[in-house]
């Protein structure tokens, strides 16, 4: 196959939602039908030791949800696939805010019940912002739920988008019969056995036909031919460009505990989806077709595997080929580097490859030499945009409670903080470390992966601040900022990075030392020019 050939046949995208909604199982459903596994794992079901396939750490397990976002490849239709599954939980959110940097596009599953969840709203808006094209898949239809178009009405008021229904549910919950497929016209019945992996479609073109009330009935054939009439009147037809352009947004219904629908969403997706989409660096935008390799990490990830010490750092291919033991120039550390054994995923395998295509994702073996947002060239100057750390929103000082395994400590939280578990700042007065995390759940899984990996043990203690804010002056030399730092040496840190933080208590804070001091500006993202 031709360089352009492998660029169109990629598809990269993450699967986004609120905690609980089902993104893990139509990962996994999606995983079945790539035939890159044989059997799933009921995620719910503790008896069921296996689990699903891209929760790996210990504490998910335990929990029964995602903290860290999983790679996963399959092929499909003559189709490259790669998903990241990222966490739903709120706590987790930053990680998903840096995947969403290395997807062309995303699924977002809402829970019929529950309908458009707090967290999902948050991620919607960083997906229209940067308008990266959105499938909408509406799951658990084999519960009772909100009705079909109250829940399209609440995406389109609550997410701001513009939807049209390409799959249409028959009943729900107790009277779910199926689902009829705009898209294909064809309608799969719903039997209810989970057992079968693939459920049969029957071919529907004409809802008139007099057939349809012998396979679902009288009642819910009238309802259903009601129904499409009104989707035609009321939604807009389905135009692709305006998907890929962030505007229309489709919609499928199904449930993905029960393998159904799942086949729908896929099939139209591996169609509709966009190949790899150019990227903006702080220089120039990159096109995925030039010679030329550039790629940037989104994500480390510390021991993958606990038995050997182990760093991952997964890099999006935005242009070019990475080529196995070819030296590329790691921009920030001003220095070539090769690997020998670049990491593939495919499904829940790792494999070695020697060569990758822009919008795969490929995990490099790091000994420190990488942190979120690195950029690899051949050569060229030049780093992509928009990777940030956010300001955190909890703050406690780390201690350590073990004096003979200080360095363990150190090495832990090092490495920890290079993941972007986490950001850590250390007190300009006494040295003391500071942690800041988006969520309190993530105190307890530095806590676990510090004792489990590194051996080493901490308490925490409360730091009362309410956000981080990166400092930077106007002129550094001036008198402004002198009486700046004098005033508030107690509340001045350096991240990992040695930029200067003010850690303010309050927004009050944060306003007066701006009124005071308007030469000494203050950011709420590590990002910023």
């Amino acid at each position: 196959m031709s360089f352009l050939e492998e660029i169109q046949r990629r598809r990269t995208f993450g699967i986004i939602s609120h905690p609980d909604a089902g993104k893990t199982t139509l990962t996994e459903k999606l995983l079945l039908f790539g035939g890159a596994i044989q059997e799933a794992g009921a995620v719910k079901n503790n008896k069921i030791k296996k689990g699903a396939t891209s929760d790996f750490m210990e504490i998910e397990r335990q929990r029964g949800i995602s903290v860290s976002t999983s790679v996963l490849a399959f092929n499909y239709k003559d189709k490259k696939i790669n998903i990241l599954d990222t966490p739903g939980h709120k706590d987790f959110a930053e990680d998903t805010f840096r995947t969403l940097t290395a997807v062309d596009s995303v699924i977002v599953v809402i829970d019929v019940a529950k309908g458009v969840e707090e967290q999902t709203e948050k991620l919607v808006a960083v997906c229209r912002m940067r308008k990266i094209p959105i499938i909408v898949f509406i799951n658990k239809l084999d519960r009772e739920g909100k009705d079909a178009f109250d829940l399209m009405d609440e995406v389109e008021q609550k997410l701001g988008l513009t939807v049209t229904p390409l799959s249409f549910p028959i009943g729900m919950g107790y009277d779910f019969q199926g689902i009829y497929n705009l898209w294909e016209q064809n309608i799969n019945l719903f039997s209810g056995d989970n057992r079968k992996n693939i459920e049969e479609t029957i071919a529907f073109s004409d809802v008139q036909n007099p057939e349809l009330e012998k396979i679902i009935g009288q009642k819910p054939a009238d309802r259903l031919r009601e129904e499409l009439e009104l989707i035609d009147e009321v939604y807009p037809k389905f135009d692709r460009q305006d998907y890929l352009d962030g505007k229309l947004q489709p919609v499928f219904f199904g449930s993905a505990l029960n393998n159904f629908g799942v086949r729908e969403l896929l099939d139209c997706f591996v169609q509709i989806a966009p190949s790899p989409r150019p990227k903006d660096s702080e220089t120039r935008l990159v096109d995925p077709k030039e010679e030329k390799m550039t790629g940037f990490v989104f994500k480390i990830h510390a021991n993958m595997d606990p038995k050997h010490r182990d760093r991952l750092a997964f890099i999006k291919i935005v242009s070019g080929t990475f080529e196995r033991n070819k030296p590329y120039y790691h921009v920030r550390q001003k220095k070539n580097l090769k690997f020998s054994s670049p990491n593939a995923f495919f499904a829940e395998k790792k494999e070695i490859v020697d060569i990758s295509y822009p919008g795969d994702i490929v995990g490099l073996h790091d000994t420190g030499n990488f942190k979120i947002g690195d950029t690899l060239t051949e050569g060229e100057i030049m780093s992509f945009k928009g990777i940030p750390s956010f300001s955190p929103e909890h703050f406690r000082y780390i201690n350590n409670a073990d004096p003979m395994k200080a360095k363990q400590l150190d090495k832990g939280i090092d490495q920890l903080m290079d993941e972007g578990v986490a950001q850590l700042f250390t007190l300009e007065m006494n040295n003391r470390k500071i942690i800041g995390t988006v969520g309190a759940l993530q105190y307890e899984v530095i806590q676990y992966r510090l004792e489990h990996e590194y051996g080493a043990k901490c308490t925490y203690e409360n730091f009362p601040v309410h956000k981080a804010c990166w400092v930077k002056p106007n002129d550094p030399k001036s008198e402004e900022f002198k009486e700046f730092r004098r005033i508030k040496q107690k509340f001045l840190a350096h991240d990992k990075y040695g930029q200067l933080v003010f850690l303010a208590d309050s927004d009050f804070t944060i306003q007066m030392t701006q009124n005071k001091y308007p030469n000494v500006k203050l950011f709420f993202t590590s990002e910023f020019e």
